[in-house]
């Protein structure tokens, strides 16, 4: 809360590029949502400033990524039309304004956020003749996202609101009031590792998402097991390199709740470039990741498939990449052969409805790569 609220003031005072979201392609839809959101929740600025952060705003003309905004990756899932979906650490709202937008007016989003307090540079003549940055308080970030609503529903045409944020920690949904069976989809962006208590947000996760739902999101991950000094390090905490997991803690805790095997979209070095924090970190590595769990049934799983898809979603007609592994080609594009996990995955999920799925062959899905 208080590196985040209090010590950081943009993206340009993080000491690693762990937080910050690495440049990649993004739908022409998505493009066109952000566009629509609002300046203040976007903050973005103006042409020719600095900024490290890279991704969401390369798409958009003579814009950079927003000062307060601190992701790690991409999280758009596909197939959302009329979903539910929950916004982990959703922070002044912009990722839940353009969800807002994917899912319709029939769709509802929550954002959920924990940070208490950020700070803003204070007056630039004040600052000359100071010995120390004057910081100014910023509202809430929940509350900077609250004051926008009606602004976004008049924009988006909506006439009831689609969206709404609450104050709350991941770990405990429950006392936000968020019931069991709730949602669709589950997104965050660079929180989890935050979180002291890994397994509870992802229990958290498990236990609103509906039977057949996604937990969607990009985190930070670690290569080897860091050191108690490491994982003390505040600032270490705060650039979300202390709290990384393994990945194969992930898939360990991911198969203990009941989801699925977690399922590589994308991944990206992290660069620590600051000496101290170097040397810290010892000899780990650490990347940024996007994946996908799934809430499968746990029992009537189905047999290895002959996949082939419709090329109805959105966005998605000509092809859709699931993960790493899969990609299917839309309309009277060539079927695939998918394993037992991935048929259930899509005999169980809101992507149902644009795949026919045959019995395939009894060997395929032998082990895939970003699959545990």
């Amino acid at each position: 809360q208080d590196y985040y609220g209090k010590e950081l003031r943009s993206s340009e005072d993080l000491k690693t590029m762990a937080c910050v979201t690495p440049a990649q392609p993004l739908p022409q839809v998505a493009r066109e949502a952000l566009e629509r959101v609002h300046e203040e929740v976007a903050a973005r600025w103006a042409p020719g400033t600095s900024c490290w952060a890279r991704g969401w705003w390369d798409a958009v003309p003579a814009s950079c990524p927003s000062p307060r905004y601190y992701g790690c990756g991409l999280v758009l899932p596909e197939c959302l039309a009329s979903c539910r979906v929950l916004d982990l650490g959703s922070g002044s709202g912009r990722d839940c304004y353009v969800l807002s937008q994917l899912v319709g007016e029939k769709g509802h989003i929550t954002g959920i956020d924990m940070t208490k307090e950020q700070v803003r540079p204070g007056h630039p003549h004040l600052e000359a003749s100071a010995q120390e940055p004057i910081l100014l308080p910023l509202p809430l970030q929940v509350e900077v996202a609250r004051k926008h609503v009606a602004y976004h529903m008049d924009k988006f045409g909506y006439r009831v609101p689609n969206v709404d944020f609450i104050w709350g920690f991941m770990e405990k949904l429950g006392d936000a009031g968020l019931a069991d069976e709730s949602y669709d989809v589950v997104v965050s962006n660079c929180v989890v590792n935050l979180a002291p208590d890994k397994r509870a947000v992802l229990w958290e996760a498990y236990r609103v998402l509906k039977p057949g739902g996604e937990l969607h999101f990009s985190d930070v991950y670690t290569s080897g097991h860091l050191s108690e000094a490491a994982r003390a390090h505040r600032v270490l905490w705060g650039e979300c390199l202390a709290g990384a997991l393994r990945w194969t803690e992930l898939c360990s805790i991911a198969r203990e709740l009941g989801f699925s095997a977690p399922r590589l979209l994308s991944a990206s070095p992290v660069a620590v470039c600051h000496p101290e924090l170097q040397s810290v970190a010892g000899d780990c590595r650490f990347v940024s990741a996007t994946c996908r769990l799934f809430k499968v049934p746990q029992s009537g799983r189905a047999r290895p498939g002959w996949v082939t898809y419709s090329g109805g979603i959105t966005g998605h007609e000509q092809e859709l990449v699931f993960d790493a592994n899969f990609t299917f080609k839309g309309g009277a594009g060539e079927g695939v052969d998918v394993d037992a996990d991935t048929a259930t995955i899509l005999r169980s999920s809101r992507f149902a409805q644009h795949f026919s799925i045959q019995d395939g062959r009894a060997d395929a899905g032998a082990a895939l790569t970003g699959c545990c």
